[in-house]
């Protein structure tokens, strides 16, 4: 029990005081009639980008996807281990939901490692051939603003993969087909953790504006 973070228990008891030792009849209903959620997140595994915290949400109100960089992969060949592609998929075709945000946000540590690396991956490395995914977002806007500065490229890129990722999204029929009958919408936002504002992208202003 001393290697268990102390913190971490005390959470717990009070999240097991405010949700089973009172009345509230919360997660009675969700054991009950099971999650339904509306709303699927990709996010971050960044610590402090934690949706639900985010975005003020009680339990059974998201789905949340985390990995690293908030990326969605386009569809492969062949079934394996791809865990967000397994994950998007249950949340679409089996719970139905309605809406999918991918997260993206501010001093993100994978998009910052790929636009200093210049876009080299590394064979060896997991978190480089992931960030590969997003390469095209670095390449378009280095082409784009090659003389500003390196925050500046970052937070562009930070944006601009959170597009490639919406792109992704579509390369999936079950997704495809369920957007173009107006069943599920796809939203791409960006908080940005320094001044704590959300930002939405907007298709016809072709930018991201507050929410």
């Amino acid at each position: 029990m001393n290697t268990i973070p102390r913190k971490l228990l005390e959470g717990f008891q009070r999240f097991r005081e405010r949700h089973f030792k009172s009345d509230d009849s919360l997660y009675q209903q969700l054991v009950k009639e099971g999650q339904t959620p509306r709303t699927m997140v990709v996010a971050c595994c960044d610590s402090r980008v934690d949706p639900a915290l985010v975005l003020d949400c009680e339990p059974g109100d998201l789905f949340v996807i985390r990995n690293v960089a908030n990326l969605v992969p386009p569809i492969e060949g062949r079934a394996g281990h791809h865990g967000t592609t397994a994950a998007i998929e249950y949340g679409v075709r089996n719970l139905g939901v309605e809406h999918i945000i991918v997260l993206g946000h501010a001093q993100c540590g994978g998009i910052g490692a790929l636009v200093r690396s210049g876009g080299v991956s590394n064979p060896g490395s997991f978190i480089d051939d992931w960030m590969c995914l997003v390469e095209s977002a670095r390449r378009s806007v280095m082409e784009e603003m090659p003389n500003a500065t390196l925050k500046e490229q970052t937070r562009a890129c930070e944006q601009r993969a959170i597009l490639v990722s919406l792109d992704n999204l579509m390369t999936f029929s079950w997704v495809r087909e369920r957007v173009e009958a107006g069943k599920l919408r796809l939203h791409g936002w960006y908080f940005d953790i320094e001044h704590g504002q959300l930002l939405r992208y907007d298709e016809t202003a072709r930018d991201y504006i507050a929410l």
